[in-house]
């Protein structure tokens, strides 16, 4: 499927799928999003404790990038694994404009060591964080009790509805420890139940910039 590489109105860049008229992050903020959603309202509850992240889209990288950068501003250990069917090439994540437009030009190898490391193996990119990359289908998870928070990051309903079902957040459920919480920039009422139906506690909270809600979901 044909890519493109876009500017989103806060200056990041993202990919865009013209075939699909999808894009990997907002066009409101690339970066501004994933702050929003997987940092203000998932990592940040953590607290600073050691953990265990899941991302369902590793994409371009963004996600782990920036909680790389806050694992190393406070000194949080994280062992993180990203999930993704589709990987872009080395060539396309170099031309992400990240490292520069979040002041990390020191840590411009960590973003490129990321997008070359190899599938499948756990990598220690610092004292504090880990990154596993698994080239899987989210629907082939299978993880138990793993996790303390997820970031889901999947392309949107309009496109893949069936990665936004019951099946898919049972698994979800199942791969996130008691007490875990999951993350994520949609809000529709059918994903909404779709996460009631199988034990998530949910909440709606303020969306990032360009979107009214998302949720927030919690396994107690």
């Amino acid at each position: 499927m044909k890519r493109e590489i876009i500017q989103t109105k806060d200056g990041s860049t993202t990919i865009h799928l013209p075939d699909w008229e999808e894009s990997y992050h907002s066009k409101h903020g690339a970066i501004q999003e994933a702050y929003h959603v997987f940092i203000k309202h998932g990592l940040t509850l953590t607290e600073g404790k050691p953990i265990s992240i899941l991302e369902i889209g590793f994409g371009t990288g963004l996600n782990t990038f920036i909680t790389f950068l806050e694992a190393e501003k406070i000194n949080q250990s994280i062992d993180y694994v990203g999930i993704e069917a589709y990987p872009i090439l080395l060539e396309e994540a170099l031309k992400m404009n990240y490292v520069a437009q979040l002041g990390a030009i020191e840590q411009s190898e960590v973003f490129k060591a990321m997008h070359q490391t190899p599938w499948e193996d756990k990598q220690i990119i610092s004292v504090n964080f880990s990154l596993t990359k698994r080239k899987q289908f989210i629907q082939d998870i299978a993880d138990v009790d793993q996790f303390d928070l997820i970031y889901f990051d999947a392309f949107g309903f309009r496109v893949q509805p069936e990665l936004w079902s019951i099946e898919i957040f049972k698994k979800m459920f199942a791969a996130l420890k008691s007490g875990g919480i999951l993350v994520t920039y949609a809000c529709r009422s059918s994903i909404k139940k779709a996460m009631l139906d199988c034990g998530f506690m949910v909440e709606k909270l303020p969306g990032a910039p360009g979107k009214r809600e998302m949720l927030r979901a919690s396994k107690k």
